[in-house]
């Protein structure tokens, strides 16, 4: 008995062993004819096994190129595709670069330091202060969803100026009595959403018993 694990390993399991040695089988032919034809008549039976595989060009161009990669990429036949590049098909993906280092405000998150990046770089005064007040009013209110108690201006600034290297600094700002990040329109559009949710929880809930009282007339 012939065990798989002795057998020549599988290349792509889901043609099965069966297709892999009609592969091996006509890359072996001599004639250059015959393997084009066994090799047409082979798609078609490939197709047949991969269910997923609709009559579009890049899909049929997929399957051959299955043929070619079954085969060692040395089956010399008349094709209507190219015979794929071994170094682009087996190429390993670009490793992604993720930002390394602690956070120094864990509740703010990598997002908040990336805007505070970006407005640093910008050239207009006007703009670059309208989205630092916006970033505030962000990690204020990140802040109350983490601490659940009322933040002053004056932490927001100090981290602010802590998070961005000391080129945000707004301190001046803190002595004064006026609020900087007011977050009162960030609390009105949440309880607008809810109040939205209940009205037409509340809706439901009537057109519900609506229906149910039908249904006891009848």
């Amino acid at each position: 008995m012939e065990y798989n694990s002795q057998r020549e390993p599988l290349i792509l399991m889901e043609y099965g062993r069966n297709v892999q040695k009609l592969v091996r089988y006509i890359r072996e032919l001599d004639d250059i004819k015959e393997r084009s034809r066994l090799s047409h008549v082979l798609i078609h039976l490939m197709k047949q096994l991969n269910p997923s595989v609709r009559e579009n060009s890049d899909n049929v161009q997929r399957i051959w190129d299955h043929l070619h990669i079954m085969a060692d990429f040395k089956l010399d036949i008349e094709a209507p595709y190219p015979t794929p590049d071994e170094s682009i098909v087996f190429a390993k993906p670009q490793k992604m670069e993720y930002k390394s280092g602690e956070l120094k405000f864990k509740h703010y998150g990598r997002n908040i330091e990336l805007l505070i990046s970006r407005a640093i770089s910008l050239e207009n005064e006007t703009e670059k202060n309208d989205a630092i007040i916006y970033i505030g009013k962000l990690m204020k209110s990140f802040y109350a969803s983490w601490n659940k108690e009322n933040i002053s201006d004056d932490i927001i600034i100090r981290h602010l100026y802590e998070l961005s290297d000391r080129k945000i600094d707004y301190r001046d700002k803190a002595k004064s009595d006026e609020t900087l990040f007011n977050i009162s329109n960030f609390k009105d559009k949440s309880n607008d959403r809810h109040d939205h949710g209940d009205r037409r929880s509340r809706n439901n809930n009537n057109n519900n018993g609506g229906k149910r009282r039908t249904r006891r007339r009848r």
